[in-house]
């Protein structure tokens, strides 16, 4: 089974070899890239392995960049020293992660993911990785493509006073009372979104803070919010979520 590895720190790319052969002595390690650059060159004139390892924080910039490049067809189990928030990141758009410093038995168990067939090069497309780069560079969304009859709009995040989730779809309510169809979960709404100016209160529902009209005391310790559109239901912050969000207005 041939593997490579994209990582800049020369120890923890040795390290993770090591403790790779000492887990799988099948694998073979056919080589190690310390850039985006390197990576991208090595790819296009090279045949493809079977797995790689890809740090996400390399010299030249993300490892992700390389998804801009190169169409990769092999599995890619990516390594990790980022935060909380960035590790959202990759559990949103089920990219498969290691926390550095790599736990043996953590690596392990991805691997014998890989081997059973759970991590696919599919479960790893652009379009998850673009959504997982996005968050890690801050680039917040600021438009949504809907349509609109046999139309295309744009709609300004500007406009949004709530996303809903229903039925399996979501929607887009605008500040006008205009319902619109978007092409995301709430999950990776609120990872997509500033989360300075939304929140997500419940399940069901990511409010926008300037929709927000009137907050009122509600049952078992929780908060039922008015907004500036109609809502067929009540929207109430869980109450496991009511401190999160007294801090988020407070900010």
């Amino acid at each position: 089974m041939n593997y490579i590895i994209i990582e800049d720190e020369r120890l923890s790319a040795e390290r993770l070899a090591r403790m790779i052969h000492r887990l799988f002595p099948d694998f073979v390690l056919v080589k190690t890239l310390d850039s985006v650059k390197s990576a991208v060159k090595w790819l296009s004139s090279n045949e493809h392995p079977s797995l790689a390892f890809f740090d996400i924080q390399l010299a030249d910039g993300l490892s992700f960049e390389i998804f801009e490049q190169i169409q990769l067809q092999f599995p890619v189990i990516f390594t990790t020293a980022f935060n909380e928030y960035a590790i959202k990141a990759f559990k949103v758009n089920s990219i498969d992660y290691l926390l550095k410093p790599i736990d043996e038995d953590e690596l392990k168990n991805s691997v014998l993911k890989f081997r059973s067939g759970l991590t696919k090069p599919s479960a790893l497309g652009n379009d998850a990785v673009a959504k997982a780069l996005q968050m890690l560079t801050n680039k917040y969304k600021s438009r949504f493509l809907v349509k609109v009859g046999e139309h295309l709009r744009m709609i300004d995040v500007d406009e949004v006073s709530v996303f809903i989730s229903m039925e399996k779809s979501t929607y887009i309510r605008t500040h006008s009372g205009r319902d619109y169809g978007v092409d995301f979960t709430l999950e990776q709404l609120e990872a997509m979104l500033d989360p300075k100016r939304f929140f997500r209160v419940n399940r069901k529902f990511i409010v926008e803070i300037k929709s927000i009209k009137d907050i009122i005391a509600y049952s078992n310790s929780r908060l039922k919010l008015k907004l500036d559109v109609n809502i067929d239901e009540d929207i109430i912050v869980s109450r496991e979520r009511v401190n999160e969000f007294k801090g988020w207005l407070e900010a």
